[in-house]
């Protein structure tokens, strides 16, 4: 689901691979919710259920954090949200620009889970001038003309796209050359971007292209398995609001 170039220097350096840190955030959503009900300790068979994956892989993947946990009680849960938190780069306040303020823009600045995560949203920007001034969960949204001028003021090293897939090249040109280091894509296109930059990708339609197929697979094997006269239904042309490739997305919120 997530793509793009990676540059992760301090990670690397502490020998972490790639694949335990993209499962750090799962373990430290399980640990959040333990937290919240007050658990004290957690066991590995535990918490990689919690997590979805396998406690071995689980243990492996704390190993390299210095975090073995102890035998017959298991995990501090508390220790552990920090450690995981810290590894990640949580223990601080990281400001972030959305750019695109359409539905998926918008319910991205509604989502609440940002500041809990170590992140505020410190501007709001799109190109419609008939947007400028308007609030968007409380904040105002910006004109895109000044999108140097606010990632500067702010210190954002973090942006998230949310427009139309033919602006998100220009968008993410001038974050980039503005500072920013990181973006977030949520457009329906790929970015390029120079080295040091990383990108995450997020796309909707992917995922349930990817879904349409297992359950097709699933719909052809309830046909094997039946009467051999059953067909498969027929392929549908989709349907739905959606205006085309750079047409307005769904409004959703993250996991």
């Amino acid at each position: 689901m997530a793509t793009g170039r990676t540059h992760r220097p301090a990670t690397r350096s502490r020998g972490i691979p790639e694949a335990t840190v993209a499962r750090l955030p799962l373990y430290l959503r399980a640990l959040t919710a333990l937290s919240e009900r007050s658990v004290p300790t957690v066991s590995s068979e535990e918490l990689a259920a919690a997590a979805g994956v396998n406690s071995a892989k689980l243990r492996k993947d704390f190993s390299y954090l210095g975090s073995y946990g102890t035998r017959g009680v298991g995990y501090d849960v508390e220790y552990l949200v920090y450690q995981i938190s810290r590894e990640l780069g949580l223990t601080q306040d990281w400001p972030v620009v959305i750019v695109g303020i359409g539905n998926l823009g918008a319910a991205l600045a509604n989502y609440g889970g940002f500041a809990s995560r170590g992140f505020r949203v410190a501007a709001l920007i799109d190109a419609d001038p008939a947007m400028a001034g308007t609030p968007v969960a409380g904040i105002p949204v910006q004109h895109a003309d000044d999108l140097e001028k606010i990632v500067g003021d702010n210190g954002v090293s973090i942006g998230v796209i949310s427009t139309p897939a033919g602006a998100a090249q220009q968008v993410c040109d001038r974050l980039v050359a503005a500072g920013v280091t990181s973006i977030l894509n949520f457009a329906p296109t790929v970015l390029s971007v120079p080295d040091g930059v990383d990108v995450r990708k997020v796309d909707l339609s992917i995922e349930l292209q990817i879904l349409a197929f297992h359950e097709q697979r699933k719909a052809g094997e309830d046909v094997v398995e039946g009467s051999p006269d059953q067909a498969a239904p027929p392929v549908r042309a989709a349907t739905g609001n959606r205006k085309g490739p750079d047409g307005d997305m769904p409004a959703v919120m993250p996991a």
